[in-house]
């Protein structure tokens, strides 16, 4: 299903809004960026089943001590990960996604922690399943990636929002790598994202259930709808968070705000979690921009 007429002009006017006012502003957005790298890399990896907390990511992406003692790969994954979201915010801006980019950001992600497969696609006799999804072949690899980058890249009809999510959901359907794809995958669409002239986005772990159902609805039904939801809730949410800061608004938790203009703290977080208020969340916790109603 292709995203609405509505939810284009909404994208289209916060864009508007966001490039208007991050004109001579862009230390502010780097400083953004970075403060929400750990962020970033803590979904992302918990997705994949890491046990490493916000904190102990935070921690580790410091060189500090954690409280407890994590595994080492658990280690490389969270600084490795911080390495590649930090690489792809300048890089975006040199040239589209293609294979050779996949594998520099592979290599980047698994060095280190598994080097025989690092910034190489499968080989013949390496197969991977994720549930009971069986990952094509090796030897269809290249093909069905450079199909799925052509197609992507000469489709110029469909909302970059539903062009995004098809790649993603393909990309992860392709599985070409031995390890990593998940990661490796939400990078890419973030770089997409930052081709395009928006911020990066953050799937969390807290909504990974109906992350993964998109991809059964992609692998039944051909259906991109929950993964355009997903994401179109993701960048709105992201370009409510940078306009806020770029106003120079005080930034209060929703719940302070709900008190201040007395208003249900339960309804206001139903709005933030549909974005029909410019809310957004920053470790988890819900926030918005005091002078919102002003």
């Amino acid at each position: 299903m292709a995203t609405n007429d509505p939810t284009k002009d909404r994208i289209k006017k916060l864009k508007e809004s966001y490039d208007s006012l991050r004109a001579g502003k862009e230390p502010l957005l780097i400083l953004l960026d970075e403060a929400e790298i750990p962020e970033s890399v803590y979904n992302s990896n918990a997705i994949e089943n890491s046990t490493l907390t916000l904190q102990e990511t935070e921690k580790i992406l410091l060189d500090m001590k954690v409280s407890r003692n994590v595994s080492v790969r658990e280690v490389f994954e969270a600084k490795n990960l911080a390495k590649v979201v930090s690489f792809i915010r300048d890089k975006a801006k040199e040239k589209d996604v293609d294979k050779d980019l996949m594998l520099v950001l592979h290599k980047m992600l698994i060095d280190g922690i598994s080097d025989e497969i690092a910034g190489r696609f499968r080989e013949y006799g390496e197969y991977v399943r994720v549930g009971t999804h069986i990952a094509p072949a090796p030897e269809h690899i290249h093909l069905m990636l450079d199909s799925l980058i052509s197609h992507y890249n000469s489709d110029h009809e469909n909302y970059f929002i539903d062009k995004i999510s098809r790649f993603h959901l393909e990309f992860e359907t392709i599985h070409p790598f031995n390890d990593g794809n998940g990661r490796i995958g939400r990078v890419l669409l973030n770089y997409q994202f930052q081709r395009l002239g928006f911020p990066p986005v953050i799937i969390r772990d807290k909504e990974k259930q109906i992350y993964y159902s998109s991809f059964n609805e992609y692998r039944d039904k051909k259906s991109t709808k929950i993964m355009d939801k997903i994401l179109t809730l993701a960048l709105t949410e992201s370009l409510h968070k940078r306009i806020a800061y770029l106003k120079g608004e005080k930034i209060i938790t929703l719940s302070d705000y709900a008190k201040k203009e007395k208003k249900p703290a339960a309804s206001l977080i139903n709005q933030a979690r549909r974005q029909s208020i410019p809310a957004f969340r920053e470790k988890g916790v819900w926030k918005i921009g005091e002078g919102v109603n002003k």
